[in-house]
């Protein structure tokens, strides 16, 4: 069996796609991963084939834009490069890499040159889903980074509006352009009827985190978080592994692996250390965003794999990405999330549930109160025997283990 998965989007998107490629190579199927160029020595790294899609150059400007981190704006950038721009390119790449009979695709959320593909080659496609946001339930509507989740009937006309505005898209013209381009007529179905229609969704989350409310689309298979995030390595770094050493655990930050416009997310997490009395570690492949001048009770890390810091902190203050959060529920630590767009604002509001986190939006955001957030949940001896009894119910070869199954189960079904 040959498994093709793309990979779109950042580390968060990348590092879960790496994992289920690492599985499936275990279990000596060939795979291999397209994605952007940035991440070409990650992927050959971890022992799997690229295929490059789009541009490092491009990743590079897409993630010096400061709009791609709010709300509105940040989808209709994303939609733009993250789709539209690489919708043909994307479909050449999967056309040429697909063999009938033998390929299985694990397609990308951004990804629909995959799910053309299921239709005009006949190619067996999986929607590889990263959080519960990206399955609508009118039973229990996602918390959408603007909008309402109640009175549900109010969260069904928005989600409405979503599938309208989406017809009128340039994401719905390029979509039907390709489709025209290879031989199939515009798309007469609901956007989403056809979206998991031609994927069935394989979710990356346990049922735990997100149930299906049973209105989710039908085939729909949840695995469990897959946490791969790059911990080759045995140890880290001399420097890192000291700091950490050193002391308390300390608190851990970051705004997320793409995000170079933190200054103020990370101004006031030092703030916040300094009010609590706490030491810290930042965590960003971009210091320029930093503070000029660090106390000596915090320090910046680079981004090491958070499976290896994580676990020797005491709380995670983050974007509220899935894969953040998946990292977090493992080390078992209280966590409190800056949502900034996207999914971040539906998997905050899981973690308030799950009873080990709270948020504070960017608006909010400064080290006041942070600290005083930090102070709650750190403080809180629910919260903390909470997020241990989570951490101790996290498999995630488990997880793996099912995600790969999905895959070959949907392979023989063709």
């Amino acid at each position: 069996m040959h498994c093709l998965l793309t990979a779109l989007g950042s580390y968060g998107d990348v590092h879960p796609m790496i994992g289920l490629g690492v599985a499936l190579a275990r279990r000596r199927y060939r795979v291999e991963v397209v994605s952007n160029p940035h991440f070409e020595p990650l992927i050959r790294g971890a022992g799997l084939g690229f295929l490059a899609v789009s541009s490092a150059e491009a990743y590079d400007t897409l993630t010096q834009r400061r709009d791609l981190w709010k709300p509105l704006s940040g989808m209709r950038v994303v939609f733009q490069y993250g789709v539209i721009d690489l919708l043909q390119e994307l479909y050449e790449v999967v056309a040429s890499a697909y063999r009938p009979g033998e390929t299985v695709i694990a397609a990308h959320g951004l990804d629909l040159a995959s799910r053309v593909a299921a239709e005009s080659l006949g190619a067996p496609v999986a929607s590889i889903v990263y959080a519960p946001m990206a399955l609508w339930s009118d039973r229990s509507p996602p918390r959408m980074p603007f909008g309402f989740t109640r009175p549900a009937w109010l969260a069904r006309q928005q989600f409405r509006l979503v599938e309208r505005m989406l017809r009128s898209h340039p994401v719905q013209r390029a979509l039907d352009s390709l489709r025209e381009r290879v031989g199939l007529g515009p798309l007469r179905q609901r956007y989403f009827d056809w979206y998991y229609g031609v994927a069935p969704p394989v979710c990356l989350f346990p049922e735990w985190f997100a149930a299906d409310p049973g209105d989710w689309p039908a085939r729909t298979t949840l695995t469990g978080f897959p946490l791969w995030d790059g911990a080759n390595a045995p140890h880290l770094p001399a420097e890192v592994e000291a700091f950490l050493a050193a002391g308390d655990p300390p608190l851990a930050f970051t705004p997320g692996s793409a995000n170079r416009v933190a200054e103020r997310f990370f101004s006031a997490a030092v703030g916040a250390c300094q009010r609590l009395g706490r030491r810290g570690v930042l965590l960003t492949k971009y210091p320029e965003q930093l503070p000029a001048q660090l106390p000596d009770t915090v320090r910046w890390v680079g981004f090491q794999p958070l499976s290896q810091v994580l676990p020797r902190c005491d709380a995670f203050v983050h974007h509220g990405g899935i894969g953040s959060c998946a990292q977090g529920l493992a080390a078992g630590i209280v966590q409190l999330i800056q949502p900034l767009g996207f999914d971040q604002f539906d998997n905050a509001e899981r973690l308030r549930r799950l009873g080990v986190g709270d948020e504070l939006k960017p608006a909010r955001f400064t080290a006041s109160r942070v600290a005083d957030k930090l102070r709650r949940l750190l403080d809180d001896p629910q919260a903390a025997s909470r997020a241990q009894e989570i951490a101790l119910s996290i498999d995630s070869e488990q997880a793996l283990t099912r995600a790969c199954e999905a895959l070959i189960a949907l392979h023989a079904s063709r």
